[in-house]
């Protein structure tokens, strides 16, 4: 049951990443997936958002989401 919630997420939330134009949009919808994967995960849903928020901010300067025109 988890393994479904967790491609549910990421069926809708890997889609959207590339509508996203800056770090804090980036963000915040890492930490909504972090929160959503970590309760999906029975983890500690605050560890999830952080770290979600984390590599939504950073995951740019990563060079992990950056477009390509």
């Amino acid at each position: 049951m988890h393994i479904l919630r967790i491609g549910a997420v990421l069926a809708l939330v890997v889609p959207l990443a590339g509508c996203l134009e800056n770090d804090t949009e980036r963000a915040l919808a890492g930490a909504a997936a972090g929160a959503v994967l970590a309760d999906a995960t029975e983890n500690s849903v605050t560890t999830g958002a952080l770290v979600g928020a984390g590599a939504g901010a950073f995951c740019d300067d990563l060079g992990l989401c950056r477009r390509s025109y």
